[in-house]
């Protein structure tokens, strides 16, 4: 079994993004945790937390897998937007996560106040990875992502692909991970991430994702994937990509 875990320094810097809010740039994987020029918050909101429950709206629960934990921006961005618009789905988070001390230390990170009305969650979690409430379930499973994954047991309606990137962090983008995934997504699940590249999309297409433009103001645009195709969207046909790019291929375990 291919492992992602790794000797964390804890080296880590305080970066402000473009959007105001905060981020960590981490010296182990040499890179911020977020896009400085999209933001922390608004990376979250724009590229995951919105598209992927615009495609929801209509379910009365969501189980939600966020990959990986790290400073959380995901889950407590899910939260604050469903609060806002007082959307009442129930929501169950898991997220797999391998720096504990990170976790624990989100009590005193300095947020956006977007976050204001949820510190009590953060703090909890900050504490006992773990919250939950009438509507509102958060887990955080500690370990490697490669391990933890297929141990998990419900199906998930929806994934956030948010792992540092492909060339620091390869084997939570490899074509045999997206396997892992889609084993435990319902069949309507659907897959929001950051990457655009065409390995990405090519694994996440070997394992029956349709492929799709995500685009939102002031921030470049991202990938959203589907198991159904879906109606309104910017559909990308991969097997036209693969004709115009006879080299493109997945990412693969063996590779690394």
């Amino acid at each position: 079994m291919p492992t992602n875990k790794q000797t964390l320094s804890q080296e880590k810097d305080l970066v402000l993004c473009e959007d105001g809010s905060y981020t960590l740039f981490s010296h182990d994987f040499n890179e911020p945790y977020h896009s400085t020029k999209d933001g922390a918050l608004h990376e979250s909101l724009e590229k995951h937390v919105k598209p992927a429950l615009s495609l929801k709206s209509k379910q009365e629960k969501l189980t939600i897998l966020d990959i990986c934990f790290g400073l959380g921006y995901n889950t407590f961005a899910t939260m604050y937007y469903i609060k806002k618009h007082n959307i009442k789905t129930k929501i169950h988070i898991l997220s797999p996560e391998f720096d504990e001390d990170l976790v624990h230390s989100l009590s005193t990170f300095n947020f956006p106040q977007e976050f204001d009305d949820i510190k009590y969650i953060i703090e909890s979690i900050s504490k006992d990875l773990y919250y939950e409430d009438e509507q509102f379930k958060i887990e955080v499973l500690l370990g490697d992502a490669r391990a933890s994954i297929p141990n998990i047991q419900e199906k998930i309606d929806i994934v956030y692909q948010d792992a540092f990137s492909p060339t620091h962090n390869p084997l939570l983008w490899t074509y045999e991970w997206f396997r892992d995934v889609r084993a435990i997504c319902k069949d309507d699940a659907v897959l929001t991430t950051y990457s655009t590249a065409a390995a990405i999309r090519l694994g996440l297409y070997e394992n029956g994702f349709y492929i799709f433009v995500h685009r939102a103001e002031l921030m470049r645009y991202s990938t959203v994937t589907s198991l159904e195709m879906l109606e309104g969207l910017e559909y990308i046909d991969m097997e036209l990509k693969k004709v115009r790019n006879t080299e493109a291929q997945s990412m693969k375990d063996k590779d690394y």
